[in-house]
Formats: structure tokens, sequence, C-alpha cells
């Protein structure tokens, strides 16, 4: 009997890509890759902490499946918006709300600029329209849509200017400093991951020169995010994380904001299945939003 796999924290046995299969050929005038992952989801009962179907885990899933060659998924319908079109459409729309060039540049102390105004991006907002085009706009990493439980941030100053804004989403699978920091093995670290959110993006807009800003809100976001997680995902997080590239930056503003670093990367994809890609090193630092983050996580 074959041993069952696991793929996207999920184990699989060869009965349930049988099942998938079977599903595949069984749908009467095909099945687009959206309904079955929802179909999936619904069968075996894969839902969120607050019930909703993990579609988009479900997908991934699948689409790892597909290139292992242990199913055969339906084509696409659909291309993804490459990232240049992404960027083209947003700078379309919001030329007139963001001028890439100001006349004026924002330099001046924290104090003169404060208190600033957070606020949680709400999807399909222009808020939402906003972040992406600043993102694919000004970030080095540019703009991707998101996968899974996400909270993104907008901060304006006193004046309602945007000077910043920060995208937090689902944590790196494994990585091997962030997990001998934690003290958890595989099973605990499969369950508990949903506790731990990377900062994935974070941007200070380039003509935004405030000293110690970059520090100031991350302090900020910390002390928020915990509730925020609760209030839109029903749970509360325990830890953040975020790499930083070192050949870009020294990741002075995580440091100042008191994030702890561990360790640094291989410099490896996650899809780096052979061991072949090479990409940047990056340092690796955790921030715990509780004291007793190890046992939130590992109980």
């Amino acid at each position: 009997m074959e041993e069952p796999i696991t793929v996207q924290g999920r184990e699989l046995s060869q009965a349930d890509l049988k099942e998938i299969n079977e599903l595949i050929l069984s749908w009467p005038h095909g099945i687009t890759r959206w309904k079955l992952s929802q179909e999936l989801c619904r069968r075996w009962k894969w839902y969120t902490m607050t019930g909703q179907l993990k579609d988009m885990a479900c997908r991934t899933m699948l689409g790892k499946l597909d290139e292992r060659g242990l199913i055969a998924l339906p084509p696409k319908r659909q291309e993804a918006p490459k990232r240049h079109e992404l960027q083209a459409c947003s700078q379309t729309a919001f030329d007139f709300v963001v001028d890439p060039n100001p006349a004026e540049p924002i330099q001046a102390r924290l104090e003169e600029l404060t208190p600033l105004t957070i606020t949680v991006v709400q999807v399909k907002s222009g808020d939402a329209r906003l972040v992406q085009h600043l993102l694919a706009s000004w970030h080095y990493l540019g703009f991707r849509r998101t996968v899974g439980e996400t909270i993104c941030y907008l901060v304006r100053d006193r004046y309602e200017r945007v000077v910043a804004c920060a995208m937090f989403g689902a944590a790196a699978w494994k990585t091997a400093p962030r997990d001998a920091f934690i003290g958890w093995d595989a099973a605990l670290r499969a369950k508990g991951l949903s506790a731990i959110v990377n900062n994935n993006r974070y941007l200070i807009l380039p003509w935004v020169v405030v000293p110690h800003l970059a520090s100031h809100i991350l302090g900020a976001l910390a002390r928020r995010i915990r509730q925020d997680w609760i209030v839109k995902y029903g749970h509360p997080v325990a830890l953040l994380e975020t790499f930083v590239d070192t050949s870009r930056f020294r990741g002075t503003c995580y440091r100042a904001a008191n994030w702890q670093w561990v360790g640094q990367t291989k410099g490896r994809s996650r899809q780096d299945r052979h061991k072949t890609m090479s990409v940047p090193i990056k340092d690796i630092y955790l921030y715990p939003l509780t004291p007793r983050f190890r046992e939130e996580l590992t109980r």
C-alpha cells in the first residue's frame, strides 16, 4: 500500500487522490477549478475557523497535485492579469490621487505628522485599489493578489496625506530559524501556523522623508493587529514574521521597533523542488504579540 502524501498541510491518501480524479471526470459538462475546490471543501469539511470554505488553500493544493501528475485538472478558464497590466490599470485610475512626483515632498519631524490615522482596508473599496496602486508602482516586489487570511493597512498623517501602507498575510510554511525559536515540530506547526502572520509588504512612500516614521508605524500596527485579526477572522494571532532582503535593506526599522532577528533564509524559493534555484538571502525577524505566544502556538 502506498504511503500518504502531505500537500498544503493536509495528508492525502491514494483514496483521496482517486476521489478528486473521479470528481473531475464525473462532472456532466466539465468542472472549473473554482467549482472543484468548492465541492471538495464541502465534501472534506475543510473550513476556516469562521466557517468559510478554505477555497484558496484547496486550489493551491490541487495545483500542486496537478504539477506532480497525481491528478489532471481542467484547463484554466482565464489567465491572471500580468503585473504590468495591474500597474498600468491602477496607474490610470489613481494618477489624480497620488502624485508620483509631488511638488513638495513630505520632510518633517515625526511629531509634526502625528497622530497618524491607520485604516484597515476593506475589500473592493477605494482604499483597496489605492493600496494596489501604491504597491504596484513603488514596492520592489510589486502587488500580488492575496491568498487566504489577509489584512492591509493604509496610513495617513494628521493632514490626511497618505504616507505608508502595509500588508499582512499567510506565514511561511516552514523556516528553520523561526521554528527553532518557537520550539515546535512539524505536527504542531501544521496546527498552529494560522496564529502567525507575515508582513509581506511594507511601503513608506518614496517622497516621505520622516525620521523614525517606519518604526513608529510598525509599533502601532503591532499593538492593534491581534484585535483586528479577531474582528475579521474570529481568532487571534500570536506572532508576526517578516523577511528582509539583505541585498536591498538593513532591517533598521524592524530592529528599532523591537522585532527580533532570529537567522537567515537559505536562498531557496518555495517553488524550488529540485534545489537548483537561487534567490536573495533574507534576514528573518519575529515579533511576539503576547508573552505567552509559545503556549498559544504549541498547545
